[in-house]
């Protein structure tokens, strides 16, 4: 999983990566606010949900105390890190300012 990550977050497009669990009430705030987001970007992001509970090594790695956390990566730098929901806009805006 580790290096396929790599691979991912090493992306010439911002990856924004989404770490969650199942059982998060924010979370599924979230979800469809991503994907409002993609819809409207498109192209110019990529979004990557990682599950805490099953993927507990990586959330360790990247030190995610609490979900949601978002990250953005560009060519494998995190450029980015918010935990809690945001709306659509200010999502929108990190990517566009950091990405």
């Amino acid at each position: 999983m580790k290096s396929s990550f790599k691979d991912i977050i090493d992306a010439e497009v911002p990856v924004l990566v989404d770490f969650y669990a199942d059982w998060c009430g924010p979370c599924k705030t979230l979800a469809p606010i991503l994907e409002q987001v993609k819809e409207t970007m498109g192209d110019a992001v990529k979004i990557v949900k990682i599950n805490v509970d099953k993927n507990q090594r990586l959330a360790s790695a990247y030190q995610v105390r609490g979900v949601p956390t978002m990250l953005l990566f560009k060519k494998g730098k995190q450029l980015w890190r918010q935990s809690g929901v945001l709306q659509k806009q200010a999502i929108i805006s990190a990517i566009q300012q950091h990405g």
